[in-house]
């Protein structure tokens, strides 16, 4: 009974409708503030997380597991190297790659661009290029057909489209009587990419990989070979493991040395956005000091009356640790239920406001990423949750420490 009537008496002071309203209010407040900070910061995590999920699929949808090249740049032995690679139960595939540089014009338009040659089957083993196309095939890069596929903002910048002619020019030139003149050769445009990563879409162009032995005079040599494994964490591992069992001097590289430094840099920005939201929480929380304090000088009068009629001390420290833990919950409770809304709908709600204001978030040729993504993780939730409660609860304590040390005789001297 005891308990029931201090959890009755704090929910009452909660929603008291007595002349005194500004306190009512003041809790009001303190639960929009604790749901405000809870819902930011659950919105933010979950948006660092899409980043970092985004970030993962696009580089490995456009770059191998792994890689090994040779320390030349001229692999004679890639069908060796191939078969040693598949030999091996945690690589899963193996295509070879030709990979040079190139100035792309089309009229008056150019700009520079890695370009890649490959064998569209195999390559469709080792990255998701084939499924990120959004118009032509991969399958089109056929040998001698002298076809390219170009990324989505490098066609725009090139004003080019599927059907158009590029031409590819080469820095290593012809000698001819007339003097050093650049490489050029006239290639079709069979098909446009999207990834939505800057870096690829406006830098990488395929072609067959036939074509680019020719164009850059490799003969029956490529540039390297691109493995995919069956474990992407053990990349550095496994491409080690085949280059040993190959025995060839060679250069490998895998996708966590190549961007590691992205990686990097958002687990250390999600650290410090964490730390700065958190605190945050703790001020909307702390704000329940405030609330409870001025409860407390508002009820003197009702505390004395408890205490007079047998209330104990803690009897009266649990009706104030009840009224802000009941702040605490609400407010936290409010916060993940609106942060869990907004995070699983988040890209919905971007996409509304970019198409109703005609603006754009993020811009591709700033950021790497151009959509804005999000990933909930109900372990981020809880973590913020449980934080979020505790402080909400140490709050409490002191000025219900100051209700609980009331004297009933002072309070009522003037009453």
């Amino acid at each position: 009974m005891a308990g029931n009537f201090e959890t009755w008496i704090g929910s009452r002071y909660v929603r008291s409708r007595s002349a005194n309203s500004f306190v009512s209010l003041i809790s009001a407040i303190s639960m929009l503030g604790i749901a405000i900070a809870v819902l930011v910061l659950i919105v933010v995590m979950s948006v660092v997380n899409g980043f970092e999920r985004e970030l993962k699929d696009r580089l490995l949808a456009m770059t191998a597991h792994a890689d090994i090249e040779h320390v030349d740049g001229k692999l004679t032995s890639a069908e060796g190297l191939r078969e040693t690679a598949l030999k091996n139960p945690r690589v899963s595939a193996a295509a070879p790659y030709v990979d040079g540089q190139a100035l792309l014009i089309a009229g008056k338009q150019l700009s520079g661009a890695e370009v890649r040659g490959i064998e569209p089957e195999l390559e469709n083993s080792v990255s998701g290029i084939a499924g990120v196309m959004q118009s032509g095939e991969l399958a089109a890069l056929v040998p001698k057909k002298f076809n390219i596929v170009l990324g989505i903002e490098l066609a725009e910048e090139l004003q080019v489209g599927v059907g158009d002619k590029v031409t590819v020019t080469l820095a290593e030139g012809m000698v001819t009587p007339a003097g050093v003149i650049p490489r050029t050769k006239r290639f079709t445009v069979s098909g446009i990419y999207r990834v939505g990563m800057y870096e690829f879409d406006r830098r990488l162009a395929f072609i067959n990989i036939g074509d680019a032995q020719l164009l850059y005079r490799k003969g029956n040599s490529v540039t390297g070979v691109r493995l995919a494994v069956t474990e992407i964490y053990a990349s550095p591992e496994i491409v080690r493991e085949v280059a040993r069992e190959h025995g060839e001097l060679v250069l490998v590289s895998d996708w966590t040395r190549r961007h590691v430094n992205f990686f990097r840099s958002i687990q250390i920005t999600k650290s410090i956005l964490f730390v700065i939201l958190l605190l945050v929480v703790a001020v909307a929380a702390f704000n329940i000091v405030s609330t409870l304090v001025m409860v407390v000088k508002d009820k003197q009068s009702d505390i004395a009356i408890l205490r007079t009629v047998g209330a104990k001390p803690s009897s009266i420290l649990r009706i104030f640790v009840t009224q802000g833990s009941i702040v605490g919950v609400v407010g936290t409770l409010a916060g993940v239920v609106l942060g869990i809304l907004i995070a699983l709908n988040l890209e919905s709600i971007v996409a509304f406001f970019e198409a109703a204001f005609g603006i754009k978030f993020l811009a591709a040729d700033v950021y790497f990423i151009s959509d804005l993504p999000s990933e909930l993780k109900y372990g981020d939730v809880a973590k913020i949750a449980l934080i979020a409660l505790v402080l909400a609860l140490i709050s409490t304590l002191y000025p219900a420490w100051v209700a609980a040390r009331t004297a009933p005789a002072e309070a009522l001297r003037y009453d």
